[in-house]
């Protein structure tokens, strides 16, 4: 019914964070094409959450593997057709979009560094042969829990963990729009946008350029910012509100 999309201070150094971090990105990015996705995840982790307890005791009866296999490889197939499918959309509406920001490109691998792909019989395969490293270990190490999203400048072919701070930022914020744009296409409605900080590392051109690019798109978006300079581009475009703290109670303006 509603789809919105965010950024906030922690989410800039999602590209030196651990895989984590980009996992729950990436998630949130295809959660917002496939509402369903959160449900093949909550299956997939129940599975496997069970495949570890029964690793952690040493239990060897395949039967009771085999079982939970299958559940989190077809779990486990739809998180990656619908992750792929949601990282196609967003690179797909960079490429086609004119924008002052730069492209992300961007890939799904595997806990080893490999392509992250395969159907649910791969997939299957994968953790039958799997288990005894993976009693080893005491959990489990193959399947989409463990997939990463590398994302390279396409200007400079440089990984983005290695760009500069607002370089960082700028393909960040690159996605987001790029999502944004997807999302008006294929809803016919542009998601609200919740922006923390977003000017934060951006020099003036740029936070024109971002400004424009949501008026354009005629998304809602509410953004915040240590000082009204920030926001001058946008001149008569957006209502402006100052937030004070005065005697421990906070105050709101209506500026403009």
């Amino acid at each position: 019914m509603l789809r919105v999309l965010w950024l906030v201070p922690a989410m800039d150094r999602l590209w030196i964070e651990a895989a984590d971090g980009r996992r729950r990105f990436l998630d949130r990015m295809t959660l917002s094409f496939e509402p369903g996705h959160s449900d093949a995840v909550l299956r997939y982790e129940k599975a496997m959450r069970e495949r570890n307890r029964l690793l952690k005791d040493e239990v060897r009866d395949d039967r009771w593997y085999g079982a939970l296999e299958e559940q989190m490889a077809e779990a486990g197939a739809v998180i990656r057709a619908n992750r792929q499918r949601a990282v196609g959309r967003v690179i797909e509406a960079q490429h086609l979009a004119r924008t002052a920001f730069p492209a992300a490109e961007l890939a799904l691998v595997g806990a080893e560094g490999a392509d992250e792909a395969g159907d649910a019989e791969a997939m299957l395969t994968a953790f039958a042969e799997g288990r005894a490293r993976d009693r080893a270990a005491g959990r489990t190490l193959t399947g989409p829990h463990r997939a990463d999203l590398v994302a390279t400048y396409a200007d400079k072919a440089m990984p983005a963990a290695q760009a500069s701070t607002g370089e960082q930022k700028a393909l960040l914020i690159s996605l987001i729009l790029a999502n944004a744009r997807a999302l008006a296409e294929e809803v016919g409605a542009p998601p609200i946008l919740l922006l923390d900080e977003v000017a934060a590392h951006l020099d003036e051109g740029r936070r024109a350029a971002l400004y424009d690019e949501i008026c354009a798109l005629g998304a809602q978006a509410f953004m915040t910012g240590t000082g009204p300079e920030l926001f001058d581009s946008l001149e008569a475009r957006a209502q402006v509100f100052e937030v004070l703290d005065k005697s421990g109670l906070s105050e709101v303006r209506e500026q403009g």
